[in-house]
């Protein structure tokens, strides 16, 4: 007999793999062939479980509903939401590391150096 496994109150991570084809076209409203169509297309990479079974994430299901406002509500083709998307994904890169930069920076500022003199000639007082 298996252990149970406790259940946890924790939320999944975005990226964490947790839904089958079946649930993730139910939840975008998609056919399933039509997910298949984005990945072969490269708008969503879906985990792949060892028995080669296609496990969404979040992140997933949160990236493909992207693909289909751009469609739908603007006309966007296949390779003009790959653009959107990839484009959209570095921003969210750079923006992670602007804010790690400005954290940094705001905890440099907060250390107070010793004020160091300087002679008549420009040079740092011993």
């Amino acid at each position: 007999m298996m252990p149970r496994r406790r259940p946890t109150t924790e939320p999944l991570p975005d990226d964490e793999p947790c839904y089958v084809i079946s649930i993730a076209s139910r939840l975008v409203g998609l056919h399933q062939q039509t997910l298949r169509y984005y990945e072969r297309a490269g708008l969503i990479r879906p985990h792949r479980t060892t028995g080669n079974i296609r496990m969404y994430s979040n992140a997933d299901i949160y990236r493909i509903r992207q693909a289909q406002r751009l469609i739908e509500e603007l006309g966007v083709n296949l390779a003009g939401v790959e653009v959107v998307l990839r484009m959209s994904d570095q921003l969210r890169t750079l923006q992670s590391e602007l804010d790690e930069i400005r954290t940094e920076l705001d905890s440099l500022r907060q250390t107070q150096l010793p004020a160091s003199t300087i002679d008549s000639e420009g040079h740092p007082a011993h």
